[in-house]
């Protein structure tokens, strides 16, 4: 072998080197590359198909209602039990205790144990609340009713402690009875009957 064959196969072995080389570093530079103009799918969320379903959000207000409602239904039971006492307590007029007690009486005295202050007498209370429908009334509400010869104004007010098969019962101070439950069914009282009213 010649000198000059010699320097050839080394020129040529570090030819290839260089090549092997420079191959190899822009293979690896390109995967870089790759991998930097790809960020998606790292960062990328496979989208559904299917469509958002909204949900709607529960607002404060039901609860709020519900909450009202249950406040005044506890009112309502809470005055009908205090009436309730005065059951067979003979009537004086003017009265508010057991000793005796008329009917506005036991009405002003069984809604202020609820801190609800009403007018002393009966054509007053009737001014106050809302007027109602019968078929609409609760337990709780007021009758009004013009009975005997006064028959041209309110002179007596009853309050209704139960609704049963279609028959109101209310719990008043009867001027011959005292404090007694009855029924609006009753013809009497049917025919005195004026008007019902919510107060709570």
């Amino acid at each position: 072998m010649t000198i000059s064959t010699h320097k050839f196969h080394i020129y040529r072995f570090f030819i290839c080197l260089i090549f092997l080389a420079t191959s190899y570093s822009c293979k690896s530079s390109k995967q870089v590359e790759a991998k930097k103009s790809n960020p998606s799918e790292i960062v990328t969320k496979k989208v559904s198909d299917e469509p958002t379903k909204y949900i709607e959000p529960k607002t404060e207000p039901e609860h709020n209602v519900v909450e009202a409602e249950e406040i005044v239904k506890s009112k309502a039971e809470y005055i009908i039990a205090y009436a309730k006492q005065f059951q067979g307590v003979k009537y004086r007029w003017g009265g508010t205790t057991k000793a005796g007690i008329d009917c506005s009486g036991l009405i002003y005295e069984s809604f202020k144990s609820q801190d609800i202050t009403l007018p002393r007498i009966s054509r007053d209370m009737a001014k106050k609340g809302k007027k109602i429908a019968l078929k609409k009334v609760h337990t709780g509400d007021l009758l009004f009713f013009k009975t005997g010869n006064r028959r041209n104004s309110i002179n007596h007010v009853g309050l209704i402690v139960a609704i049963r098969n279609n028959d109101i019962e209310f719990i008043h101070a009867s001027t011959k009875k005292g404090v007694i439950i009855s029924h609006l069914n009753e013809i009497y009282w049917l025919k005195a009957f004026h008007e019902a009213r919510r107060i709570l």
